[in-house]
């Protein structure tokens, strides 16, 4: 019965077919339910009933992820994209690439790991690195299949024992089809209850709910893009072609041998845009062959070989009611559009940035215009144009000051940059936003300090740099409004806790300009310590990947400064211990291996990992750039192919003694 019920689940929600109506399959559903309460020795995890139960959660577990989940880079004309493939040909030194491109869904981006066909995990994206296990929430999507076993004799013997014997992880996104969600605010209008802005918000809202039952009572759908483990695919394109057998429903996509073909698709697809029963904004591209891809990397949080072509954005008109400046943690003074309200894409906006003095220029701003905001996916919204014609007279030129608004002191602009910045580091402004981003979830991330405290502490002259929070006590919060003795004492806790940092986090906590969280972590695993990454010089940064000229320039400058060198020492000195990565070296650098097989003293991502931690690349396949061949148990047809090239081969011990 069971097996019946998956082929059904099958055939409607990846297939697109029915084969018994709906009211025969909820019975079929009954009957299982009926057997199990008899027999419930029989109730397997992977059972059809199992899809929604429990008691709803306090709270959401966290998830490390085994492979960062990263985000895209988005670009917007056919210049820009003939620009990423310039990039790329330089990079990759060819002047031949192909890509596969496919349908860019405007969902909930989750991932789901399978232990020997069995849905073991389903976790969010969250920060990239770590998510929250929403598995009780996404068993309610049919969708979703919770046993791989009807893949079986379909998908060839990689894949197959990985599904009997391994782990298997597949990643896509929730979503809502367009009829489903506008059929549910009709429901909530009628019922007097609050109407949701868009599918994408409701979907995610619904994956984050803690009850179970709540998930399961919206019409939510998921869709496959990615199988993460390595089962001897060479092109993107494969994993396309074998999820549907493994009971996903994917987008087929399509495989371009050059850019016009890109722009050819993503015409099409703009073609259907309205008549597609889901909500997307773009199409996504990606280098297809897997090994040129990971051998490309990463630039900031995004792979080099992946870029989202988006559709143009939406737009609306409204007024400029005022314009503000910002200054920032790096001193970088930014205009800021106060707007009369406006809806766009289903959120209502206030603020839009208008970038700097030039682009303030380029667009004729004045304070009262009316103008074109876009909002581009996740972005913080911007003005796209000045309707010029519509002015009547009492619009107001804005002139960009010289002097800081708020410490008074001169701005300075060096000739190769936009960006016009407050060199005084006691100003107010770049002090507090400091402390911000050193109390953040992704540096110090201390519990209870968010910025309306900080605010409260800076301007109760309690604190004014970041050493000051590790000097606070009990006794100087309990005075100050809205705290009492036990939240203090939770405060102090916290702080205390939050002394024990990671290198990359406390790396990322120093603001240290053009070090982001990817450039933080590259450096706590290139040099271990601080007091390594403060004595390298400009070439030592260079050599790393993903830290160019530029970057170099910003660290090296940074730790040359008495009053950085001086910050740190009082950071150590009040009790912050910094964690050491693990034992890094760079004994592989430049050796590229290749897996096969099933390992057994270690997983094969743990393997991976540790060859990355050593400086060495890995491969998804076989060519004569591979070094070494890493055979373990059931090895795959990688083996004849390493044996035709001459490649070295050598078994899972083996590789161990090499990696230490």
């Amino acid at each position: 019965m069971k097996e019946l019920i998956n082929r059904n689940r099958y055939l409607y929600h990846v297939r697109d077919r029915q084969e018994i109506p709906d009211e025969a399959f909820d019975s079929l559903k009954h009957e299982l339910y009926k057997l199990e309460q008899q027999f419930p020795e029989f109730i397997t995890p992977d059972s059809p009933t199992q899809r929604v139960g429990g008691k709803p959660l306090e709270k959401f577990k966290k998830v490390k992820h085994v492979r960062s989940m990263l985000s895209i880079e988005d670009i917007f004309t056919e210049e820009e994209l003939q620009d990423w493939e310039n990039y790329l040909k330089k990079l990759a030194n060819s002047n031949q690439l192909e890509y596969f491109s496919e349908l860019k869904i405007d969902g909930f981006a989750v991932t789901l790991v399978y232990e020997k066909g069995i849905l073991l995990t389903g976790a969010t994206r969250g920060d990239g690195r770590i998510g929250e296990d929403v598995t009780q929430n996404l068993k309610t999507i049919e969708s979703i299949p919770l046993n791989l076993e009807s893949a079986r004799g379909a998908v060839g013997e990689n894949l197959e024992n990985l599904i009997l014997k391994g782990r298997i992880e597949v990643r896509g996104e929730v979503y809502m089809e367009k009829a489903d969600f506008e059929k549910l605010n009709r429901e909530s209008q009628k019922e007097g209850r609050a109407i949701y802005s868009n599918p994408r918000n409701l979907a995610a809202g619904s994956i984050r709910q803690l009850d179970p039952k709540l998930a399961a009572a919206r019409p939510l759908k998921f869709l496959a893009y990615d199988i993460v483990t390595d089962f001897g695919q060479e092109k993107h394109s494969q994993e396309h072609s074998v999820l549907p057998l493994l009971g996903f429903k994917t987008d087929s996509g399509k495989v371009c041998r050059s850019l016009s073909g890109v722009l050819a698709f993503w015409r099409e697809i703009i073609s259907k845009r309205e008549r597609l029963p889901y909500q997307i904004d773009g199409i996504v591209i990606n280098v297809n062959d897997n090994y040129l891809f990971e051998k490309l990397g990463v630039a900031g949080k995004s792979p080099r070989g992946t870029r989202a072509l988006k559709f143009s954005p939406k737009q609306a008109t409204t007024r400029i009611a005022d314009i503000k400046l910002q200054v920032g943690r790096t001193g970088a003074v930014t205009p800021v559009a106060l707007l009369e309200p406006v809806l766009v894409e289903g959120v209502t906006i206030t603020r839009a940035t208008l970038h700097n003095e030039g682009e303030i220029k380029k667009l004729g701003v004045k304070i009262g215009d009316t103008v074109i905001v876009e909002r581009a996916g996740d972005v913080i919204p911007s003005v796209a144009k000045v309707l010029s014609e519509l002015r009547v007279g009492r619009e107001r030129e804005f002139h960009f000051p010289r002097t800081c608004p708020v410490c008074g002191m001169e701005l300075k602009k060096p000739k190769e940059e936009a960006i016009w910045r407050c060199q005084n580091m006691d100003c107010p402004a770049r002090k507090r936003e400091s402390l911000y981003h050193f109390t953040s979830k992704k540096t110090f991330n201390i519990e209870g300090l968010g910025p309306k405290i900080i605010d409260k502490l800076v301007d109760e002259n309690l604190i004014s740099q970041p050493i000051d929070i590790f000097t606070l006590e009990e006794g100087d919060l309990i005075p100050l409004e809205r705290f009492a003795e036990r939240s203090a004492k939770n405060l102090i806790g916290a702080i205390q806790e939050s002394k024990k940092i990671s290198l990359s986090k406390f790396i990322l906590s120093l603001g240290i300009r053009h070090v982001g969280e990817e450039t933080a972590v590259d450096l706590a695993n290139f040099f271990t310590s601080i007091d390594k990454l403060y004595k390298a010089t400009r070439q030592e940064l260079e050599n790393i990947p993903d830290v160019g000229p530029k970057v170099a320039e910003s660290i090296s400058a940074w730790f040359g400064t008495e009053q950085n060198r001086n910050f740190i020492d009082n950071l150590l000195g009040a009790g912050v211990e910094i964690l050491i990565p693990e034992k890094i070296s760079k004994k592989l650098a430049g050796q590229t291996f290749v897996f096969t097989g099933g390992l057994k003293a270690i997983t094969r991502d743990q393997a991976k990992k540790m060859v990355r931690l050593l400086a060495g690349n890995i491969s998804e396949s076989v060519s004569r750039g591979t070094d070494y061949l890493v055979v373990g148990t059931d090895p795959g047809s990688k083996l004849e192919q390493a044996n035709k090239l001459g490649i070295k081969i050598i078994n899972e011990q083996e590789f161990i003694k090499i990696i230490g």
